[in-house]
C-alpha cells in the first residue's frame, strides 16, 4: 500500500449574500449547515467560513457586529455537528476572530496577514490556534513580486513572533487574486516552492479566481471554472503546498489524492 502525505482540502463556504463565486447561495443558515455537511462527505478537513465579501468590486463594507451576526451561528452551527474537521473563519477583525473562537473555530485566516487590526493576533495567540497570513498590502507595487511577497509574509511572521504565536500555528497564503497583475499571479504560482522553502505551512488559493479565467482565455463564470482551478491544486502539490482553498471540494479531492498517490509522496 502506498503512504503518503495527503493534501489538505479548504471547502469554501461563503455566508455572504454578495458572494462573487457562488452567488450568495448559502447565507442562508439552513443553506450553509447543508453544504458544510456536503463539503465534509466530499472530503473537506477545514471549513472556512466567511462573512465579509471580498469580491473584486462592487462589495459592500458590513460592521464587526453584522460580520459576527452572519459568522457566529455558522461556527456554532458546524461545531455542535462535530463533523470532525477543522472550522476556519475568513476575517481582519479581532472582534470577529474572538468571537468566532468561542463559538468554535479553530482557525483564523486572515487576509490583511495581522496588519489590519493588530488585536487579531493578540486574540490568536491568546486561544492559542492558527491564523493563516494571506499575502496582501495596500500599494500593489513591485521590482519582484515574490521576493516582495515573501518579505512582506517574513514581516508577518516576525509579528506573530512578538505575541508569542507558535510556528506551528502560523500559516502563508500568497495571496493569488489580491494587489497583484495576471503576469506577478503567474509568476507567484511557478515560484510556490521559494515560500513553501520558508518552513511554514502554505495554504493556495486560487479557486474560481480571474487567473483562472484568463488562462481558460474563455469568458466563463465562476463555476465553469473548476477546472482550471484544480489544474492550480496540482501545481500547488507540486510545489509543496500544504492545503488548497476550494469552492469544489469533491472534485480537487479526487484529483490531488489520485495524482498523489501515483506520485508516490
Amino acid at each position: 500500500m502506498i503512504i503518503v502525505k495527503r493534501l489538505q482540502i479548504m471547502g469554501i463556504l461563503n455566508v455572504t449574500p454578495d458572494s462573487f463565486s457562488d452567488g450568495g447561495e448559502f447565507h442562508q443558515l439552513d443553506n450553509a449547515i447543508e453544504h458544510a455537511k456536503q463539503m465534509v462527505t466530499d472530503g473537506a478537513d477545514i471549513i472556512d467560513v466567511g462573512g465579509y465579501s471580498t469580491r473584486p468590486a462592487g462589495h459592500t463594507p458590513i460592521s464587526v457586529e453584522e460580520e459576527i451576526r452572519r459568522v457566529v451561528p455558522v461556527v456554532e452551527a458546524i461545531h455542535e455537528l462535530n463533523l470532525g474537521v477543522d472550522i476556519s473563519v475568513d476575517t481582519f477583525r479581532s472582534e470577529v476572530a474572538k468571537a468566532s473562537i468561542e463559538a468554535g473555530a479553530t482557525i483564523i485566516n486572515d487576509q490583511w496577514r495581522g496588519t489590519y487590526d493588530e488585536k487579531i493576533l493578540e486574540v490568536v495567540s491568546e486561544y492559542n490556534v492558527p491564523i493563516i497570513l494571506m499575502h496582501n498590502n495596500e500599494h500593489g507595487k513591485y521590482d519582484d513580486v515574490v521576493e516582495a511577497m515573501i518579505a512582506e509574509l517574513k514581516e508577518s511572521v516576525e509579528l506573530c513572533k512578538k505575541y508569542n504565536i507558535k510556528d506551528e500555528n502560523i500559516w502563508l497564503d500568497p495571496g493569488v487574486g489580491f494587489v497583484k497583475s495576471r503576469d506577478e499571479e503567474i509568476k507567484v504560482m511557478k515560484n510556490l516552492h521559494k515560500l513553501v522553502d520558508l518552513g511554514y505551512k502554505v495554504l493556495l488559493g486560487t479557486s474560481r479566481k480571474r487567473m483562472i479565467k484568463e488562462l481558460i482565455e474563455d469568458d466563463r463564470g465562476p463555476k465553469d471554472r473548476d477546472a482550471g482551478t484544480a489544474a492550480t491544486t496540482v501545481i500547488g502539490i507540486n510545489h509543496g503546498v500544504d492545503a488548497v482553498r476550494v469552492h469544489n471540494v469533491k472534485m480537487n479531492r479526487d484529483i490531488s489524492d489520485v495524482y498523489m498517490k501515483l506520485r508516490g509522496n
